[in-house]
């Protein structure tokens, strides 16, 4: 793009500088560069919203790139998940920290799986102390030194689950590792939602599912290749391999730009314009010009310093942003209300339903496939014009229907057991498939859209914290349902999630908007309106005939007149 262009007012071509900057007025200047932004940040927005999907793919292939690494993170995380809820169904695991039954099988007692289950499936202590820190880490240190911190921390606590010698020893692990797990799951949805177009961010949100499916998918290869295994290294193996992540991600990440939003937020313009400038290629087909952008970013922030009163965890809760907060933890909390955990157990569940421990992994082969393909499957759903609420509502009514066909399942005579559990294996592959083409993916878009710029780490680390909590009762449910030493539901949870996902339902009709293809500007315009969430869709909004006079515009212009001064003088 042309260093001339003054669309944007940051560096202003010398052919317009006044004569005499000192002389115009103050408050004439403010007026001007106010009209700079607003007119350079409509001509962003349209251009954005009128880009193609190839488009966007041609301009940004960059930020494409680095987005897909940065979201990298998350394999590791899906990795070791995948780990200790397949090896409760893993002989050698379970007789170097089981206990023998009766009958002379050994096994993880239920309070024990289910404390190593809640921290397993994200929801533990360390993840929820790693979420609420990262919203004021990664706002002051920025995303990039906040995950290369947290992958070098990963590599140090790696070694308890290679070196543990009892049940205690992997909650520790697990306890200290989840403070760095719990910083990936807010900064890599962040980060993705922020280096890219409107046409973009849908799929590049969506990805990260794609990572957690990736990493799981590792994991239960992993141990299937060490089942004929009759060692402690049937199981440290799989651990050692977590060592293979964090050194070569946080090489690469070391060379990644910056979200240009957080450098605008702290009033770094110049660098916010050079990131976008190593984000984008050099692609002209939809005349796409930084300083442009960079308005759009700035009238955005400056719109929401208007409309949210500050930019603290108190303020996710006050005014327009507590039902933007409502729904972002509501979003995240109904993947696990919908019946997720009954699916992580799907190895466990088929042993006990009857099948033997090379069958059951070859089913949660298929089920971790399932997680990534569906990936892709959403994301030709979301290319036909399929918005997020309706993949998400209609998403759920398809897993409540299975669900429940799970639980009459159980009903199958002891005499077809096997034939019941084929049939339950294949159900779950079903539900997985449509998870992963609906709720678990599209998830990730609706969270990073819904909430505000200023507040999106917050508001994105308190949805997770509330989708931790409900993991705790459903980790620890899971197992009394489904062990035989305790309640033994077997297939009849699939009744008791059934319901749970039936009010999910209900929930997400009245409550969850449709985001998709608004600008950050539009969505914060429709909130403070208090616009229903079925009208969303329809409802238009023009932002910029809002006032945007404040403090950071203030800071802006202060910016912007001593650039133009030292121009000024560098000229004469």
């Amino acid at each position: 793009m042309a260093s001339g262009n003054t669309s944007g007012g940051i560096v202003p071509s010398s052919k317009a500088l006044p004569v005499a900057l000192d002389e115009e007025p103050d408050h004439i200047s403010r007026i001007k560069a106010t009209d700079q932004v607003i007119q350079g940040a409509k001509a962003a927005t349209e251009k954005e919203q009128s880009m193609t999907l190839a488009q966007a793919v041609r301009l940004y292939p960059k930020a494409i790139a680095w987005s897909v690494l940065i979201s990298a993170c998350i394999i590791m995380e899906g990795y070791d998940i995948c780990l200790i809820n397949n090896f409760y169904a893993f002989p050698q695991f379970n007789r170097k920290y089981g206990e023998q039954l009766l009958n002379g099988d050994w096994e993880v007692p239920a309070p024990w799986q289910a404390g190593l289950s809640n921290v397993r499936n994200g929801a533990n202590v360390g993840e929820l102390i790693g979420l609420l820190f990262n919203g004021w880490v990664s706002e002051r240190f920025g995303y990039r030194w906040t995950v290369i911190v947290c992958l070098m921390l990963i590599n140090a606590w790696t070694a308890l689950f290679f070196t543990a010698q009892n049940v205690q020893t992997l909650l520790a692990a697990e306890i200290l590792c989840g403070i760095p797990w719990g910083v990936f799951q807010t900064i890599t949805i962040t980060y993705a939602s922020e280096v890219c177009p409107v046409a973009l961010r849908g799929y590049l949100t969506c990805w990260i599912n794609s990572c957690w499916g990736i990493g799981q998918l590792i994991g239960i290869g992993v141990i299937m290749s060490m089942l004929d295994r009759q060692d402690e290294w049937a199981y440290r193996i799989p651990y050692a391999l977590q060592w293979m992540w964090p050194t070569p991600l946080a090489i690469g990440i070391f060379f990644a730009p910056e979200s240009p939003w957080w450098l605008v937020r702290k009033g770094k313009l110049s660098e916010a314009k050079a990131a976008l400038l190593r984000l984008t290629s050099l692609n002209r087909e939809t005349e796409f010009d930084a300083d442009e952008t960079v308005d759009m970013m700035v009238h955005t922030t400056a719109l929401e310093e208007k409309t949210t009163t500050g930019a603290s965890y108190w303020d996710c809760f006050k005014g327009h942003d507590l039902r933007r907060t409502e729904i972002v933890c509501m979003v995240w909390a109904i993947q696990n209300l919908s019946g997720n955990s009954f699916s992580n157990y799907s190895t466990y569940f088929l042993t006990q339903a009857g099948l033997n421990s090379q069958d059951a992994y070859g089913f949660a082969l298929g089920q971790y496939a399932m997680n990534t393909v569906g990936v892709f499957g959403a994301f030709y759903l979301m290319h036909k014009g399929i918005g997020r609420r309706s993949l998400y509502l209609y998403g759920l009514c398809g897993l409540c229907t299975m669900l429940l066909i799970l639980g009459f399942l159980g009903l199958v005579p002891e005499a077809h057991r096997r034939e019941g559990s084929i049939a339950t294996g294949s159900i779950m592959l079903g539900w997985a498939l449509t998870y992963q083409l609906t709720v678990g993916t599209v998830c990730y878009s609706l969270v990073s859209e819904i909430s505000t710029r200023r507040l999106q780490i917050k508001t994105v680390a308190l949805g997770r914290v509330l989708y931790i909590i409900v993991g705790i009762i459903a980790s620890v449910l899971t197992p009394y349902m489904l062990n035989p030493g305790a309640w033994d539901w077997s297939n009849f949870a699939g009744f008791f999630w059934g319901g749970i996902c039936a009010l999910c339902i209900v929930y997400t009709y009245f409550r969850v908007p449709e985001p998709t293809g608004r600008s950050f500007a539009e969505l914060d315009m429709l909130f403070e309106k208090g616009v229903s969430a079925r009208k969303f869709a329809k409802t238009r909004v023009d932002v910029f005939q809002e006032d945007i006079d404040g403090e950071f515009m203030s800071q802006y212009h202060q910016q912007t007149r001593a650039v133009e001064k030292a121009e000024v003088l560098r000229v004469q």
